[in-house]
């Protein structure tokens, strides 16, 4: 019933419910991974988030080279903004409203120096380009808590004077009279003294993970409801075969055997005779 499965059509299709099924396993385990991250960067910033924040003289290995289980770690911090290296970095998005994040290094009073996102500002509307007002950092010494994150890729864009495309912090770095560490830089949790008006805070990452799940699971059952169809499909056409193969049989019985008189239909007996019925069978014994 089923040697049509090897035929090139149903090959064909066998091939085509192959490569669909392969294509959803992949898009499914690509969900999985995606959620995979997801919920590593949740687990990030549960366990580091809103935890003590550590002196720099023990965590100061990681601005140099930042271990991403660190990320979120809030650092406590002591010296002085340099204004003269403070930038603004470009196309920094916070929900969904475009705008400037604002970075300033921070010379520590240890000798070394890290940079510190202050916050975020808003397009301005007077220069085109430019945010209307960048709030300067405190002056003076100032001790600041900042959160772990790693220095971000260049990219393949320019920047106006003063202004910076990412932060990629060995970039910023070639632009300054001294060094800094180039592995990560604080976003700020809090700073003493501080002033107003300060950049817009950002606010605590989603700990959402989303529809990754569903969308995995949604993508394996496609792949076996393919599977499903083609068996139904195959069965369908098997069973249509048979139905045609009996037609055929009968076709070729009633031809060999000829034509064939319907049996005329046997009278009815009735068990009880008619009063006219028993009428005609006196007459018939009298002799009429």
């Amino acid at each position: 019933m089923y040697r049509f499965l090897f035929s090139s059509k149903w090959l064909g299709y066998f091939v085509l419910a192959v490569i669909f099924a392969t294509a959803c396993v992949f898009l499914g385990r690509w969900q999985m991974d995606r959620r995979a991250e997801t919920l590593a960067e949740i687990n990030r910033v549960v366990s580091n988030y809103s935890a003590t924040p550590v002196p720099f003289a023990q965590i100061k290995n990681e601005f140099r080279q930042l271990d991403p289980e660190r990320e979120w770690t809030q650092v406590e911090l002591r010296g002085t903004y340099d204004l003269d290296g403070q930038r603004v970095v470009r196309n920094r998005p916070l929900n969904g409203q475009p705008g400037y994040d604002v970075v300033v290094p921070l010379r520590l009073t240890t000798g070394e120096a890290v940079v510190i996102d202050r916050g975020w500002l808003p397009i301005g509307n007077n220069t085109p380009g430019r945010p209307d007002v960048v709030p300067p950092p405190p002056a003076g010494e100032v001790t600041v808590v900042a959160r772990l994150k790693p220095s971000e890729p260049k990219l393949d864009r320019g920047a106006v004077e003063g202004q910076l495309a990412s932060i990629d912090l060995p970039g910023f770095a070639s632009e300054l009279p001294y060094s800094i560490e180039t592995g990560a830089y604080g976003q700020l949790a809090g700073e003493t003294p501080s002033v107003q008006p300060m950049p817009t805070p950002f606010p605590k990452p989603s700990t959402d993970e989303g529809t990754h799940l569903s969308y995995s699971l949604q993508w394996f059952a496609f792949g076996v409801l393919m599977f499903i169809g083609f068996g139904y499909a195959a069965r369908q056409q098997a069973r249509n075969a048979a139905i045609d193969a009996e037609d055929e049989d009968d076709d070729e019985f009633i031809s060999a055997a000829g034509p064939r008189k319907r049996p005329a239909p046997s009278p009815r007996k009735n068990k009880r005779r008619t009063s006219e019925e028993e009428e005609d069978a006196i007459l018939d014994a009298q002799g009429y």
